[in-house]
Order: C-alpha cells, then structure tokens, then sequence
C-alpha cells in the first residue's frame, strides 16, 4: 500500500514537472519569437530609417564659403577685393579646460579680456562641436608663435578667411558700397527668397551700393565637404567634397583715374559730377562732396 502511494505521488510530480517545463519551453519559445519579430522589424522593416539616422550621427556635412567676385574699374584695376585674414577657433568640446586654455593663450597670441569676453559670448549662443572665435585679425608674428606652441593647444587652430578689402575706398564708397555681417533681417530676406542655405558659411553680405545690387552675381555658390565623425565630433576622415563656385567678377565703365582727378578738382567745396561717355552713356565718374 505505501509503496503504491509512493508510486502515484512520483507520478504526479513527474505529471507537474512536464507541465511545468512545457509552459516554461512555451514561454521561452514565444520571447525567442518577439525577438526574431523585433530583429525582423529592425534589421529588414526599418532598415532605411535607422540607416538614415545612423548615417546624420555620423557623417556631418560642413560648408565652404566660395570667394567673392572681384569688382574692377573699366581699365582692370581692381576696387573692391578679397585679402586673407586669420582668426584664432577653439572648439570647446576638444578641450579640457577652457578657462585654463584662455589664459595659457594670453601670451602666445596677445589675448585680451575683450576678447575671451567675446568668445564667451559667442559660445553660449553657439552649438554642440561648433568652431568659435577666440581672436580675430591675427598678425604675422602671433599666426608663427600658435603655430610654434600649437601642440599645446589641442581643439584649438588658426584659421583663413577671405575678406572684402576697398584699396581706394576714399574715392568710391558711394559707388561701390560695401559689406558687412548677416544680421537677423539679412537671414529672414534671404529664408524668404530661398536663398539661406547658399549662405551657410558667410558671414557677409552687400549692405549698399555695387555690392549690395550685384549681391547675387558677386556670393558665388556655396560648396561642402561631408566628412566622417566619432562620437565626440572629431573628424575622422573627408568621404566627399563639392568645391564652391567663386562670385563673377565685375567691370564697371568707371575710370578710377578720372573720379580721383575730379575729387581733387572738388576738393573743399560742396557739388557733386557725372561724367558719362555720350557715345555709349555710359558713367565714367561719380562724384559728390563733401563725402556722406
């Protein structure tokens, strides 16, 4: 008798484990199925997608400004065109400390409080991985001495520009205009004449007179670079580059001689000249005094 009841609870129990062990092989099969369904679904469903993603984390696209077009007198000589400057960035994600960076920088490049002022300033409106100014318009000697001790500053380099340089800017100012920073009403004209994404890399636009009326034909075309980042925004490599297409060059029918020598004429009293070729029409001098 004790050795049928022994019998009938081993049973039960064996009875049990199975259950058990096919509700747990059941369970384990149905999570096995959700996460083939959720690989599925990444892998092959939304492949595109976290592609895409991926693909916007990793490779950056950076913009190169294209050089302005050149505006010259009827002769060729050259009113309105472009030197090189050079300007001293720190990208502050690169950099451990950039307190302690600021100031080592002091006596390399002659930094100022103006100017450590003004790159705070700067970076708090800045993004993430964005180049900042530290000091603009670097002379000869401060480019040599960063470039001597630059291994000191990692995250930190010299860079070039271009910027507008008026050789006879006395004589022409009215005519020729000038130019100046993009401001906030600059963007919104350019968002609505869809023509901001060409800008993406200047800082300049024609604010008046020849600058300014030939803004289109003298900006160029913006180009870019699309390069490869880590997870800390450091280039890692350059996949591909689209070159900018420089600004035409312009000739106007001003003689540059001709509007000094009448400026000289005028010189201390109040009336303004044209002169204008009465073959063709076309205005060979401009002038007006006192100067606006």
């Amino acid at each position: 008798m004790k050795l049928q009841n022994s019998f009938r609870d081993y049973t039960a129990e064996s009875s049990l484990f199975v259950r058990r062990a096919l509700v747990a092989f059941l369970g384990i099969l149905l999570l096995t199925g959700v996460l083939i369904a959720n690989l599925y679904n990444v892998q092959i469903v939304r492949f595109d997608d976290y592609q895409t993603r991926s693909n916007e984390n990793r490779i950056k696209l950076v913009p190169i400004p294209p050089s302005r077009g050149i505006i010259y007198d009827r002769n060729g000589t050259p009113l309105a065109l472009n030197r090189t400057i050079y300007q001293l960035e720190m990208m502050p994600e690169k950099v451990d400390n950039v307190q302690q960076t600021l100031d080592a920088l002091r006596d390399v490049v002659d930094l100022t409080d103006d100017d450590i002022a003004g790159f705070k300033k700067e970076r708090a409106r800045s993004h993430r991985f964005t180049s900042i100014p530290v000091k603009v318009n670097l002379s000869e000697v401060q480019v040599a001495r960063f470039a001597v001790n630059q291994y000191r500053f990692p995250g930190v380099e010299v860079k070039g520009y271009k910027r507008r340089y008026y050789p006879y800017n006395s004589a022409l100012t009215h005519v020729i205009g000038y130019v100046s920073k993009i401001n906030d009403k600059d963007v919104d004209r350019l968002d609505k004449e869809g023509k901001l994404a060409n800008y993406a890399s200047t800082h300049d636009i024609g604010k008046l007179g020849i600058e300014r009326y030939y803004e289109d034909v003298l900006h160029g075309q913006t180009g870019y670079e699309e390069v490869e980042v880590n997870n800390r925004g450091r280039v890692i490599r350059q996949l591909k580059e689209v070159p900018p297409q420089a600004g035409r060059d312009i000739y106007l029918t001003l003689d540059l001689k001709l509007q000094q020598y009448i400026e000289t004429l005028l010189a201390g009293s109040r009336a303004a000249v044209v002169v204008t070729d009465p073959r063709t029409g076309a205005i060979l001098a401009l002038v007006s005094t006192p100067e606006l």
